[in-house]
């Protein structure tokens, strides 16, 4: 797999994580299906523990924005975001099957929003109808109307915001998460499916007569107040997966019979593989030909993005991880029980998972090398950027069919991966 030269040292760890080798083990013991789920939590902990770390130096990046409000600080705390994606968009494969993730990310990567929510956006700004918070500016406001009910917004706080999430039953108000800090960061993008990302000045930081659309004051405590909540969410969640934690839920976890979390693996990797990236990402941008849907539509990261989506569904089946500080994590998993009982389709089920990672692959290199990004690829008449999404759904699709068959081959019976309703 070609991988584009990067001077951002996280990511190109993560690029250069090794392609899978089927060279024998000095080890000769069988391996557990209890110790795989037990490798499975430790690469939880440790993914988590790099989304922390990276959210952490995100908002030190957001604090000398802040501070000092200038172009080289703004691009930096844009570069400190994408850095802080790498890691968490490789969580993303614990969130199906393991509730405790599910319920959590919401407040965390919550998308598509309507941005009207939380700042200003152009005259002809399309919003989500009958959301009646599409355009509150939150920024702007000193208090909201939502129904009978005044919302006093004088103060803007973590906890404030985490109220405000799908304020008025609509899904579309996300308040809070990455999505949240990356629109403050780059604000709309306005270019359509045409080539470029938001372009928000620096000078919406700034303060007095240099300030730019207004309430700087109030635009810098809202970046402030959501960036200490995603660290607050991120702490906890590692905290979730620790093994020096009593009582959390890794504990649970592994209290439960191997053979469930054995199900939570693979129920995991199959949804993520099929309703989520190759569906919600993938298929729903692409047939409604819709930057809307984009996941990281503001900065045009969404290639990086399903990438490393993909690449968790890849650590999870090969019991590999690459840190942000470049180590690489390994131990037994699931490939390792499949070969056991069948080498043959172990090696099948594994060619797979890295044809589809090295196809999803082909999204990055689009954009980092052909200057073509997802929201490019997607747009009605672009057959060629078309048939590359479409390929990439198809190796999810076929990779997924893989998960199921590793899944019959350990007795894992009616995986049913979720599909979010779609046909593939």
């Amino acid at each position: 797999m070609k991988m584009p030269f990067t001077p951002n040292l996280i990511m190109a760890a993560l690029l250069a994580a090794p392609t899978f080798s089927f060279a024998a083990s000095s080890d000769t013991s069988p391996v557990t299906q209890t110790a795989v789920v037990e490798h499975y939590a430790d690469i939880a902990h440790h993914v988590y523990s790099d989304a922390l770390t990276t959210a952490q130096a995100l908002d030190k990046a957001i604090e000398t924005l802040i501070a000092q409000p200038s172009e080289a600080n703004l691009q930096q705390a844009r570069k400190a975001w994408k850095q802080a994606r790498v890691p968490y968009q490789q969580s993303e494969v614990f969130r199906f099957g393991n509730a405790v993730v599910d319920d959590w990310e919401g407040q965390l990567n919550a998308w598509p929003l309507d941005e009207g929510l939380i700042d200003y956006v152009a005259d002809d700004y399309q919003y989500e109808l009958g959301n009646e918070g599409a355009k509150a500016n939150i920024i702007a406001s000193r208090s909201l109307q939502v129904g009978n009910k005044k919302i006093d917004t004088s103060v803007i706080s973590p906890e404030l915001l985490a109220a405000l999430n799908e304020m008025g039953g609509s899904e579309a108000n996300v308040a809070t998460g990455y999505h949240a800090i990356e629109f403050l960061l780059w604000g709309q993008d306005l270019n359509g499916t045409e080539k470029g990302a938001g372009e928000r000045q620096y000078t919406d930081f700034s303060a007095g007569e240099a300030c730019t659309h207004g309430n700087c004051d109030r635009r810098n405590a809202y970046l402030k107040a959501a960036s200490a909540l995603l660290q607050q969410d991120l702490t906890w969640m590692t905290q979730q997966w620790s093994p020096q934690e009593k009582g959390n839920y890794r504990a649970e976890l592994l209290a439960d019979s191997a053979e469930n979390g054995l199900r939570k693996m693979l129920f995991g990797m199959g949804s993520l593989s099929l309703g989520e990236l190759a569906g919600e990402r993938m298929k729903v941008a692409l047939e409604a030909n819709s930057t809307e849907d984009e996941h990281d539509c503001f900065s045009d990261n969404t290639h990086y993005s399903h990438y490393y989506n993909e690449q968790g569904i890849y650590n999870v089946y090969t019991g590999t991880y690459t840190t942000v500080a470049g180590n690489t994590v390994t131990g037994p998993s699931l490939h390792d029980l499949v070969a056991a009982k069948d080498k043959a389709a172990a090696q099948a089920i594994q060619s797979d998972i890295e044809k589809a990672r090295q196809q999803v692959y082909t999204l990055v290199e689009s954009a980092e090398e052909k200057g073509q990004a997802f929201d490019q690829l997607i747009a009605a008449g672009n057959k060629a950027g078309n048939s590359l999404v479409n390929a990439s759904i198809t190796a999810l699709v076929k990779q997924t069919e893989g998960i199921e068959h590793a899944a019959g081959i350990l007795g894992v019976s009616n995986l049913n991966p979720d599909t979010a309703d779609h046909q593939f």
